[in-house]
């Protein structure tokens, strides 16, 4: 054995306020550098603690369970033969054996690893429910594939996002009713029966064809099929029948800051709506929409500058009172989501991988949110108790109770809540706003990006996960994402990353779920702006999360 040489191994734990991820105590635990087929590549195991609340696993009714997606960045500082770099994305090993836990504290792990070793998905391997504690989690990283030698000096970062499992199933496409574009079975009206995965007759009206409402209403821009005229869904496309993970959360202003803190200075002069120090996510000097995320160090030259949350503006950073660190974030745009996405191994959802997130398998509610009725409260309320903080709640929280989510009415325009709001150990689907699996403000909160499949370039999405890692303009480059190589052209497929301009466009991508300030087009079924074709802007609405299809 040798040893692999860590400087010092900081954690960035993702700290959701809503569901307390954390991970602590991170370290390496010495090396192997013998060969065999066993051991394809040098390796380390790189251990750390982690728990959260709430967590679940169940063999019937919704039949899922809840995970931690967790990768690790590491950067080279020195060492013999080594040379300093910047933050780059670990190589973990593909066999599930290769991953285990020392303490499981009674709640014994699961591991399923990504073939392409950009990380792991740890959940419960039994029912259950409550908090996990699990400790001295050990993830094999397979350093000699990233090309390290063992006497390289590295800095260590490990990365922990809440999922939820959403298994492979059938599942029905529109409720039934009149919203904008509606999916539908032929021209019945009626909800659609997804029973496999493969390609689709979109449109045309034919029996079995995958109807819209004839189009009708689609003011962000409508679907190049309708009654009248038909298109092929490819089978490429992530229909949603097969299982996937989904971000139980959106994602918050204290997870893109993390993401801005290991790029380079050029990276981040593009993710970042501010490179000023002082200014707030939005180029401005006081929090707009309720982002505290916030430019504490400039970066200068090559020197990368420091992120963090400070909603309270009392110059402080980080403080989990006050600072806003688990508000959704807002004001991103389709190249800073997918840029975060790439980031950390996830790719965006399709817009029908959406409604099957949101309903599951069940019968679908006509005008339905994602909790499951079609009620919604709009609950007036004009102050926060513990605003910014892990315990943030609207000043009347028993009202969301009555008759679905207070925290989405047109009363609330300040900005997003802290994810999660609602959702504790005891609440139902319908006061938590909780989706069939268990996730969370999928209708509501901020606009959420989904691929949609009314335009050429959306259809020639396959969802390839992200790699970990941007191009060097801080660019998400997978192939066929929506807007790659600069792409904004509904009607141009999305192809093979060409090597310079990553996803600086937007074709085929659209938005779902609605938004904090109006409850217009909150409903699961409403594909209003399924396409967009506008151009790529960072609105005050905008957020989003991750999938990731399941190993």
């Amino acid at each position: 054995m040798k040893n692999l040489i860590i400087v010092l191994a900081l954690v960035a734990p993702f700290k959701l306020i809503s569901n307390n991820i954390d991970v602590s105590a991170v370290s390496t635990q010495g090396i192997d550098a013998s060969a065999g087929t066993d051991n394809p590549a040098n390796f380390t195991h790189v251990e750390f603690d982690i728990n959260w609340d709430n967590s679940w696993r169940s063999s019937t009714g919704s039949s899922n369970w809840d995970a931690a997606w967790v990768f690790v960045k590491y950067k080279i500082e020195g060492g013999t033969g080594c040379t300093a770099g910047d933050w780059q994305h670990a190589t973990l090993s593909a066999t599930d054996a290769h991953h285990s836990v020392q303490t499981d504290n009674g709640v014994v792990p699961d591991f399923a690893a990504a073939a392409d070793g950009t990380g792991v998905f740890i959940y419960r391997n039994a029912d259950g429910n409550g908090s996990i504690d699990w400790d001295q989690i050990r993830l094999r990283w397979n350093y000699g594939a990233d090309g390290l030698l063992d006497a390289c000096e590295v800095t260590i970062k490990v990365f922990a996002i809440e999922m939820v499992y959403v298994p492979q199933s059938d599942f029905f496409l529109g409720a039934g009713g009149t919203e904008p574009g509606e999916f539908e079975d032929a021209t019945s009206g009626s909800p659609i029966l997804i029973s496999s995965d493969g390609s689709l007759t979109l449109g045309g009206g034919g029996a079995g064809s995958l109807g819209n409402n004839n189009a009708t209403g689609q003011s962000g821009g409508a679907d190049d099929f309708n009654d009248a005229s038909s298109q092929t869904l490819p089978a490429a496309y992530p229909l949603g029948w097969d299982a996937f993970y989904c971000m139980k959360y959106e994602i918050t202003n204290e997870q893109y800051a993390e993401f801005l803190n290991t790029l380079t200075a050029a990276q981040q002069a593009v993710r970042a709506s501010t490179t000023t120090a002082g200014n707030y996510h939005g180029n401005s000097a006081t929090p707009v929409a309720r982002a505290g995320l916030k430019c504490q160090i400039a970066p200068s030259g090559s020197v990368a500058g420091v992120y963090g949350c400070d909603l309270d503006e009392d110059d402080t950073y980080n403080e989990v009172g006050s600072d806003g660190l688990g508000i959704a974030l807002c004001a991103i745009s389709w190249p800073d989501l997918t840029g975060y996405l790439d980031w950390a191994g996830l790719r965006p959802f399709s817009e029908t991988e959406f409604e099957k997130a949101c309903r599951g398998n069940q019968l679908p509610v006509v005008n339905e949110y994602a909790w499951g009725t079609s009620s919604v409260h709009a609950t007036t309320y004009t102050a926060l108790t513990n605003s910014g903080g892990e315990s943030e709640l609207p000043n009347s929280p028993s009202a969301s109770a009555s008759a679905g989510n207070a925290v989405y009415g047109t009363t609330h325009s300040s900005g997003p809540l802290r994810v999660g709001i609602f959702a504790t150990a005891s609440s139902t689907r319908v006061i938590a706003g909780a989706s069939y699996y268990g996730i969370m403000e999928l209708t509501g909160n901020v606009w959420e990006d989904a691929v949609g499949l009314g335009t050429v370039a959306g259809r020639s999405y396959t969802g390839i996960h992200g790699d970990g890692s941007l191009n060097s303009l801080g660019h998400a480059d997978e192939d066929y994402w929506p807007g790659i190589n600069g792409n904004n052209y509904a009607s141009t497929a999305n192809l093979v990353y060409g090597g310079t301009t990553g996803v600086t466009g937007r074709a085929g991508a659209g938005f779902t779920g609605g938004t904090y300030n109006s409850t217009a087009w909150l409903r699961v079924a409403n594909r209003q702006y399924s396409v967009w074709t506008g151009l790529t802007n960072r609105d005050v609405r905008n957020g989003g999360r991750g999938v990731r299809t399941a190993p």
